[in-house]
């Protein structure tokens, strides 16, 4: 008989197809009128004696292999929702995939029932860039009803776009030399060298580190207030992250000054100096604002938020193993060793062998406590490295992401047009969507 299958025509034999007499090839040979045949394909040319099927004629070459060899092998780069749709069309049940094939097959099909027990971050975690950009042209099409939109949306785009232009790049440099050297300045203000002390005994910041500190104070606030000032939604401004960074690394200098003050007019407030010196210290959380100007460390700070099941996975596994390990060891060395004599001293020595760490600070002596640590510190290396590949994977994940997200962002030319649309694959993207939309009605 003649099969054409989207226009890939091929010649069958009879009795190859009887092998299989409960697939819908096989049903054909026993039809005896064009009614029972169209049943079963889609058009019948009797005078060709022709079967046509409106199906994909890549895949049939799968279905082919299988009635000549009574196997079916599933290529890697296939999608194995498509091809098992495509092998229950014809009638082919799954027990036929052979093995060398049948466990990836498997794990991949089986992909969407793990959903069942992820969380919405991790369904987040997976979202295409498309959102991001759909977001992104959002926001810049909103300057269109604002007062200066032309010329607030090309300060918006280099403010918070390194490599958008010449002078975001300017501004980019800049603004990582200045927070560079607001926490140099900050280190070496902890030398003896640097130390100066008034006549009460208080210690006081070089003159030279404060200039520094008082432009960088000055630098960052007009950094924020800028961007405040040509954010396309005022509302949403402090709901981004990094904005939030922003804002915190001036906010110690200014409650600092302010406490400062109160301390002054109030000598009986002398504790709320304490407060002072602690909020210095935290300028040191000014390196984060190195995350605006690098790829990585944005992608490492969306890992961390949609990756928190795998860490507390991780500390989870960590938490079993010390407590069993810190237990053991207390038994064991609690007579004959002054550093595990208790159990949350066993903790600590549990939590640095299994991290393999090793301080050596406290370490068994005995025989079996030796080898109980051999035992801690294996387990504590499988312990760790379980998670870390699905961790990995996110931050792959969300490097790419963001790669891509910045190359439309640097694509984009609003005054004159788009310069070029950004490269999206909206058969992938809409494929995912129907998966996340099934996996949520499994899930109901």
């Amino acid at each position: 008989i003649s099969i054409n299958v989207g226009g890939f025509k091929k010649k069958m034999r009879s009795n190859t197809l009887l092998r299989f007499p409960e697939t819908r090839l096989g049903k054909l040979l026993s039809c005896h009128s064009k009614e029972s045949i169209l049943e079963l394909c889609d058009d019948y040319d009797d005078t060709k004696n022709e079967f046509y099927f409106d199906r994909n004629p890549e895949l049939f070459p799968y279905v082919l292999h299988f009635y000549n060899t009574g196997k079916l092998h599933v290529m890697g780069e296939l999608c194995v929702f498509s091809f098992s749709q495509e092998i229950e069309y014809w009638g082919i049940n799954e027990f036929f995939i052979d093995s060398c094939c049948s466990y990836s097959y498997h794990g991949r099909k089986m992909e969407p029932d793990q959903e069942k027990w992820e969380e919405q971050s991790d369904q987040e975690s997976t979202t295409s860039s498309f959102d991001e950009i759909l977001a992104f042209y959002s926001d810049a099409s909103k300057f269109d009803k604002q007062p200066f939109g032309n010329i607030r949306r090309q300060l918006w785009l280099a403010l918070d776009n390194p490599g958008y232009s010449v002078l975001s790049r300017i501004f980019s440099v800049l603004s990582i030399v200045v927070v560079l050297g607001s926490i140099v300045t900050m280190c070496l203000n902890s030398l003896p060298d640097f130390q100066i002390v008034d006549s009460n005994g208080n210690p006081e910041e070089d003159p030279r580190f404060e200039i520094v500190e008082h432009f960088g104070i000055a630098w960052f606030t007009f950094e924020l207030v800028a961007r405040f000032a040509v954010a396309p939604d005022f509302l949403k401004f402090f709901k981004h992250a990094l904005n939030l960074i922003d804002l915190m690394s001036i906010l110690p200098f200014y409650i600092t000054l302010i406490v400062n003050l109160v301390v002054e007019s109030s000598p009986t407030l002398a504790n709320l100096g304490r407060v002072a010196q602690v909020l210095r210290l935290m300028r040191i959380f000014r390196i984060l604002k190195l995350a605006r100007h690098s790829t990585g460390l944005r992608s490492l700070g969306a890992t961390l938020k949609y990756s928190y099941r795998e860490v507390g996975l991780l500390l989870l596994y960590l938490s079993v193993g010390i407590s069993i390990f810190s237990v053991v060891a207390y038994t064991i060395e609690k007579e004959d060793n002054e550093g595990l004599a208790t159990i949350p001293s066993c903790w600590w020595w549990a939590t640095v062998s299994m991290t393999t760490v090793g301080y050596g600070d406290v370490v068994p002596g005995s025989t079996a406590g030796k080898l109980t640590a051999s035992a801690c510190i294996l387990a504590g290396i499988l312990v760790v490295v379980l998670p870390i590949t699905l961790i990995f994977n996110k931050f792959s994940h969300f490097y790419r992401r963001q790669k891509q997200l910045e190359s439309a962002m640097r694509s984009c030319d609003f005054g004159d047009g788009m310069k070029e649309v950004p490269s999206v694959n909206l058969r992938d993207y809409y494929a995912y969507k129907v998966k996340s939309l099934m996996a949520s009605l499994t899930n109901m």
